[in-house]
């Protein structure tokens, strides 16, 4: 069973994906080459281009494995698939009226792919742990930094 911290959208893991693709494709060959110009350079203990080259090629090589493992892990979900539409699940842009009265939109997505400035969420964030299963009308009480809140489900979309 694929536990939902483990499920991405199939944007996200496009995203993921053209990360990984531009670090390993057109970042890193050119770091190397910088770095094998500045190894030829004499005294490499106080070469700039050689020392900071290889700490940089250090951090493409570690966030390229990362990426890697990740995505090998991860389950593509595809949001407008989902035939359970009434309720909030993996995918959903639910908007909700908080108690005083402001209304919001957000997306509930996987861990790797939270934006608040796009109004994506994780599903593990207090607000998607809460609106899990919920249906259009329900209350939900959060537990935000803020203290308490009490939100109302007004709407539930899926894309597609």
């Amino acid at each position: 069973m694929t536990k939902l911290t483990d499920c991405i959208t199939p944007q996200g893991f496009a995203r993921l994906k053209s990360e990984h693709d531009a670090l390993w494709n057109q970042e890193r060959p050119e770091v190397v080459k910088t770095v094998s110009w500045a190894a030829g350079n004499g005294d490499r203990s106080e070469n700039g281009d050689y020392i900071y080259g290889k700490k940089r090629l250090r951090q493409i090589d570690s966030r390229v494995r990362f990426l890697r493992k990740r995505m090998e892990s991860l389950t593509v979900v595809d949001p407008a698939r989902q035939t359970l539409r009434d309720r909030v699940y993996f995918g959903a842009t639910v908007t909700y009226e908080r108690e005083d009265g402001v209304a919001k939109t957000v997306t509930l997505v996987g861990k790797d792919e939270p934006d608040p400035s796009r109004g994506h969420i994780s599903l593990d964030s207090p607000i998607g742990r809460a609106l899990i299963k919920k249906t259009i009308g329900d209350l939900v009480r959060v537990l935000t930094p803020g203290g308490e809140v009490e939100l109302e489900i007004m709407a539930i979309v899926y894309p597609g």
